[in-house]
C-alpha cells in the first residue's frame, strides 16, 4: 500500500514541476510573441477589434498548446520527474548562503 501512495506522490511532484517549467517557461514565449503580434495588429484592433481579438487569442492559444505537448514530450522522453523542484531548492539555498557570507 505504501508503494502506491508513494508513486502518487511522485506522480504530484512529477506535474508539479511539468506545471512550473511550462508557466514560467511560457513568460519569455510570450513575451516574444507580443513583441511580435502587437506591432503588427495595431492597425487591424482599431478597425475590427472582435476578430483581430480572436485571432489574437487563437495564435496565443496555439503557441501556448505546442509548448505545453513540447516540454510534455520532453518529460516523458527524458523520465523527468522532481529535477527542476530539486534544482531550484538547491539553487536558492545557494544563493541564500552566498548572501549570508557577504
Amino acid at each position: 500500500m505504501s508503494t502506491i501512495k508513494e508513486t502518487q506522490r511522485d506522480s504530484h511532484k512529477k506535474s508539479l514541476s511539468e506545471a512550473f517549467v511550462n508557466s514560467f517557461g511560457g513568460y519569455p514565449i510570450g513575451y516574444g510573441l507580443g513583441i511580435v503580434i502587437l506591432p503588427l495588429s495595431m492597425g487591424w484592433i482599431q478597425e475590427d477589434p472582435l476578430v483581430a481579438n480572436l485571432l489574437i487569442t487563437f495564435v496565443y492559444a496555439t503557441v501556448s498548446f505546442a509548448r505545453s505537448y513540447f516540454l510534455r514530450r520532453i518529460f516523458e522522453k527524458f523520465g523527468i520527474d522532481d529535477n527542476f523542484i530539486r534544482l531550484g531548492k538547491k539553487g536558492v539555498m545557494k544563493m541564500i548562503k552566498t548572501l549570508r557570507g557577504k
